[in-house]
């Protein structure tokens, strides 16, 4: 975390969203609030901890208001395991589909991938000093075979007289040989090197859903009957040593470690983001494909209260996961949810439309605003492109036209109408360099004025 935990007071997380996320006020200080929460919560006895349960969200609102957004940047400020996933993915059990213990177990995976991240950054030093020690393993031999090799040995320091170099004077050319070799000199010398064997063709019949499920890890018990094995690579010395280091890197870190904090940081600071929760609710109709709708609400309900579910890491505890709900409720209604689970989403944000001002802040303000990205794409093309202040108050004005026409799709119409303004210059960018282009009102209109007159087209385009 940039940010140390204590630090992430309320206001300093609405302050850090509002870098990414225009608007939406209360669903930012609902989020806020429910995350310094856990800080609190981590604060008290272990006693009183074990009492304080999260307060889960439903954050209501139509697609692409920007309620994905927050749930994903505020996991990525604070460090947190995250996954998100769709409600309607999942069936009731007995039907075909996922089950939602899947859910935890996908987020366990999201911990284990963090946990390593950081375990391997702190052995990171000395795995490289072994790739570098490998590497030059490799090297040294080859100079013992080719005493002349000018590369390895540009001063032509070995005996040339046939007798062989000594393993003093291979010392001596290994020490001379690291300097090069950490000089960048035989970055594109190729080398041999022995590599693991990672081609097990077997190792796939583990991967299947069904065997996840049982909450075993049998991947891990066919790895330890059947060892990697080694074969020799021969590969650039740059990539040998990228190689090489992740290898010693993995030897390095304790799995069992890994996997123990790992589950301790979902159960502690866990996120799940059940988008299209409003996709279940209502009850089911007895036929048809949304047969399992109520049934997938009744699985969810344990999860969400509090439950333990089996991973092949270990049993991992949900009572203090924090879920976040999503959806647009346009058809269905909050209410129709089944009431235990109502219970369990006991904070309600209503996130609001975005109107055509908000899409000039969209466009403006975020530090991964469109406008950034297509001046980062088209630069390297060496094409310099930018917005005018009309241009971009004129996307803004189609995007909200297209929207309010046809479906509205919130934000990500900005997209759709940045896409067919740039379609030209991004195909003919090769062709534009050193040149300046700049995308004003007339030049928006040019390339969208007719689409907007033609609804029928529109539709179909924007």
């Amino acid at each position: 975390m940039s940010i140390a935990e204590s630090d992430l007071t309320p206001a300093r997380i609405v302050a850090e969203l509002d870098r990414y996320v225009v608007g939406q006020k209360d669903a930012k200080r609902a989020v806020a609030v429910a995350i310094r929460n856990r800080w609190r919560r981590m604060q008290l006895s272990a006693e009183m901890r074990e009492e304080v349960l999260p307060k889960n969200i439903l954050l209501i609102g139509p697609t692409g208001v920007g309620k994905t957004e927050i749930a994903r940047r505020i996991a990525t400020l604070i460090g947190a395991p995250f996954t998100k996933v769709e409600a309607t993915k999942f069936t009731e059990v007995g039907y075909v589909g996922r089950d939602v213990e899947q859910i935890v177990r996908d987020l366990v995976e999201a911990a284990i991938g963090v946990v390593r991240g950081e375990a391997r950054k702190k052995v990171e030093r000395k795995a490289r000093e072994a790739a570098e020690s490998r590497v030059l393993d490799s090297l040294v031999l080859e100079l013992q075979s080719n005493p002349g090799d000018p590369e390895l040995d540009p001063l032509g320091m070995l005996p040339s007289d046939g007798t062989g170099p000594s393993m003093q004077d291979l010392a001596a050319a290994r020490v001379r040989i690291r300097e090069r070799m950490r000089a960048g000199a035989l970055n594109d010398r190729e080398v041999a090197v022995q590599v693991r064997d990672t081609s097990q063709a077997l190792a796939n019949i583990f991967s299947n859903q069904s065997f996840a499920q049982t909450g075993m890890d049998l991947q891990g018990m066919f790895d330890r009957l059947n060892p990697s094995r080694v074969k020799s690579r021969r590969m650039k010395v740059s990539e040998a040593l990228e190689t090489l280091a992740a290898e010693e890197a993995e030897d390095l870190v304790d799995e069992e470690g890994v996997s123990t904090e790992a589950i301790r940081l979902v159960e502690n600071s866990g996120i799940v983001f059940l988008d299209e929760i409003d996709k279940v609710a209502g009850k089911s109709q007895g036929s048809g494909p949304d047969v399992s709708r109520e049934g997938v609400q009744r699985d969810l309900l344990p999860l969400v209260e509090g439950s333990t579910v089996s991973t092949r890491h270990g049993p991992v505890r949900t009572d203090h996961i924090l879920f976040i709900g999503a959806g647009a409720f346009h058809v269905s209604k909050p209410s129709d949810l089944l009431p235990e689970l109502q219970g369990r989403f006991p904070i309600r944000v209503r996130l609001e439309d975005l109107t055509e001002a908000d899409f000039v802040r969209i466009l403006e303000e975020p530090k991964n605003a469109l406008t950034r990205q297509y001046e980062a794409l088209l630069d390297t093309e060496g094409l310099k492109i930018g917005f005018t202040k009309d241009g971009i108050v004129e996307l803004a004005r189609v995007a909200a036209k297209a929207n309010a026409e046809h479906e509205n799709i919130g934000a990500r119409r900005l997209a759709t109408v940045m896409e067919r303004v740039l379609e030209d210059v991004s195909f003919n960018a090769p062709d534009l360099k050193k040149q300046k282009i700049q995308v004003n009102e007339a030049y928006v209109r040019e390339r969208v004025g007719d689409l907007l007159e033609d609804r029928d087209l529109g539709r179909y385009v924007l």
